[in-house]
């Protein structure tokens, strides 16, 4: 029996996408992110016998009452919402609606959720672990330094060409999200980490034999090489998902349970507890909107707030 091919997106969902593409500059990654909300509003539309160019607003907001009904959370809601304002917004400027049901949909309470950060000491260990580890340590602590050290998205890690290290060993030039570059300036400890990595850990990884399967017996092969910055074994592309494995890995000898996204945070956390202005850690951070960058200057508050509250005498009521 085939399988039942998935539902296409509707033409006007994927003009909307071409838009983001042409226009903004959208990633891949936000343009998959986009496709499978869109294709989840149109799939409950159609169980409602409706399509994005007839929908009312009624039909909107019964769509936002599901999601909250499957135990979805705010911030999941308020993207979803985000997503669909977009859409009908731009159907109504292509002229395919005469008016946007999404403008008077109400956006759901967000209450102020902190990114998670590592201390400095938990940094300290995370790196520790991996400089202990043997194998691909060199890859893995280089990893963690260039995330902790630039505070780099995934996305922009694994896609980092090997040009990026040979202009200028102290600058890393980066290309983020709507594919606007950037440069990010390297500590000490990331360019030491990098040097021993382009020496050692990078040609052994390129340079490592693949196994490929046949019917009559294995056969041993090389990958091309890459172009990219950091690889995985035989040349082949590193994954954002195995670099949140290999950083899961190491921070499971360290103490503290870490993520890539944690590393950027404490990255951006640290320099603002030392003095550094919003707009230096925005630059680096690759943050279009200084506002999204103000949620380290309430970490830095309640961490100071926090050893205050423990360390000082009087601090407590006697």
């Amino acid at each position: 029996m085939k399988k039942q091919s998935a539902t296409p997106l509707s033409r006007e969902a994927e003009a909307f996408i071409e838009m983001l593409a042409a226009e903004r500059g959208a990633s891949k990654n936000t343009e998959a992110a986009y496709r499978a909300d869109l294709k989840n509003l149109e799939a409950f539309l159609a169980r409602r016998k409706q399509k994005p160019v007839t929908a009312n607003a009624d039909a909107l907001r019964a769509y936002l009452k599901s999601l909250d009904y499957l135990g979805m959370t705010p911030r999941t809601v308020a993207r979803r919402l985000s997503v669909m304002r977009q859409f009908f917004r731009f159907l109504l400027a292509e002229r395919l609606r005469e008016d946007d049901p999404a403008s008077t949909l109400d956006s759901p309470r967000l209450g102020r959720s902190l990114p998670k950060v590592l201390s400095r000491v938990e940094v300290d260990r995370l790196i520790e672990a991996a400089q202990a580890k043997g194998g691909d340590g060199g890859r893995m602590e280089t990893l963690l330094e260039i995330l902790y050290g630039t505070g780099l998205r995934v996305s922009e890690l694994v896609t980092l060409p090997l040009t990026a290290a040979e202009r200028d060993p102290t600058m890393l030039v980066v290309r983020g999200k709507g594919d606007k570059e950037r440069v990010v300036p390297l500590g000490k400890s990331a360019q030491t980490a990098l040097t021993q990595y382009l020496a050692d850990s990078r040609p052994a990884l390129a340079a490592e034999k693949l196994s490929r399967k046949s019917a009559a017996a294995p056969v041993q092969v090389f990958a091309k090489s890459s172009p990219l910055l950091f690889i995985a074994r035989g040349g082949r592309k590193l994954t954002r998902q195995r670099v949140w494995q290999m950083v899961k890995t190491a921070s499971a000898g360290s103490g503290r349970s870490a993520s890539p996204h944690m590393l950027r945070h404490s990255c951006a956390t640290h320099m603002v507890e030392n003095g550094a202005d919003l707009r230096t850690v925005q630059t680096i951070l690759g943050h279009a909107d200084i506002s999204t960058t103000q949620v380290y200057t309430h970490l830095a508050l309640d961490r100071l707030r926090t050893v205050y509250q423990k360390h000082h005498p009087r601090a407590k009521a006697r």
